[in-house]
């Protein structure tokens, strides 16, 4: 089975570039109300996951008071505990599924490494549910 079948493109995904500064990336994740987003290059490759964590651990290491501050820090510039882990589009399911299991969402990048959308743990627990539903209707047969 080709994952494209599950991919959310990058056109109808939130993502930041690693250029943006700390605000903007605090002001996007808001807006989409999302706890993680990829992060990419200006050229297009996946850079990493910001998450709402990375971003309380940066405030609390650089001991921002004046959120004023954040305007000058750029997201390449922040701490970041774990990069979601990226697949190739020419993964198997079976790897994407696995790869799922420690991130709520799985980066997809095409042979150069360049960032092409997201499979979300929502899609792929539809996967494995439609899997075993079939599985059990075949035992009832």
């Amino acid at each position: 089975m080709n994952i494209l079948f599950y991919l959310a493109p990058k056109s109808e995904v939130a993502y930041l570039y690693d250029d943006y500064t700390m605000r903007q990336a605090i002001e996007k994740m808001e807006y989409h109300k999302y706890s993680a987003v990829p992060v990419i290059s200006r050229d297009g490759h996946y850079f990493g996951t910001l998450t709402e964590g990375d971003i309380l651990w940066e405030l609390k290491r650089r001991e921002i008071v004046d959120l004023h501050e954040i305007e000058n820090i750029t997201v390449r510039q922040m701490q970041r505990k774990r990069d979601n882990q990226p697949v190739n589009v020419n993964c198997r399911i079976e790897d994407l599924v696995m790869t799922s299991m420690n991130q709520n969402f799985v980066p997809v990048v095409d042979d150069n490494g360049i960032f092409i959308g997201i499979v979300t743990r929502k899609s792929i627990i539809g996967y494995c549910y439609g899997k075993y539903k079939e599985m059990c209707q075949a035992q009832e047969a």
